[in-house]
């Protein structure tokens, strides 16, 4: 249980409420950019945690059950975040939000039927724009005269859009699965 991997994945989680206090109540470019570093550093723990299990051999049904969930977990709370600063749109956080939470069960139904649902390329391309766009709306003032928020409000879009995508490939593996099971 205490390996490396797994230690990276508890940090990860910790670094959730520092996101979120410094993101709250009006940051300041300084604390956007604080918060947008330690959303950065978080995610690249996501893949070395991934990296190191498999390269040591120490993947565990703990961390099969942690990494996603402390991935889930601070993709939520800096959409949850961003609304009260209006910085992300409220009606597209709960699309992403709902597309995950339909996907986390679809996962617990597929598993209970001893079902495995591998990560498809599109869950992996979400995944990418979508933690982009988060570092960007992080991000949010004006860089070099680059407007950081619009553009991650578009990766948002298109983070959205692979959202969907990738959720309507789960949907189907599932129904291939319980055709292939009723044959």
């Amino acid at each position: 249980m205490w390996n490396i991997p797994n230690l990276l994945t508890l940090l990860r989680v910790l670094m959730i409420p520092v996101v979120m206090v410094l993101i709250q109540d009006d940051p300041t470019r300084e604390e956007a950019a604080l918060a947008a570093g330690v959303f950065v550093l978080a995610m690249l723990t996501d893949l070395l945690d991934g990296y190191l299990a498999r390269k040591w051999n120490q993947t565990s049904p703990l961390g099969a059950y942690l990494d996603p969930l402390a991935d889930k977990l601070m993709v939520a709370a800096v959409l949850i975040m961003l609304i009260p600063l209006g910085w992300a749109p409220a009606w597209l956080v709960f699309i992403l939000l709902a597309r995950e939470m339909a996907i986390t069960g679809l996962r617990g139904l597929a598993s209970q039927q001893g079902w495995v649902l591998a990560a498809g390329t599109m869950g992996k391309i979400k995944t990418t724009y979508q933690t982009v766009a988060l570092t960007l709306l992080l991000l949010h003032y004006p860089l070099f005269g680059v407007d950081l928020h619009s553009a991650g409000i578009v990766l948002l879009w298109f983070a959205t859009f692979f959202a969907m995508t990738s959720a309507i490939e789960y949907f189907a593996l599932v129904i291939q699965a319980a055709r292939g099971r009723a044959s």
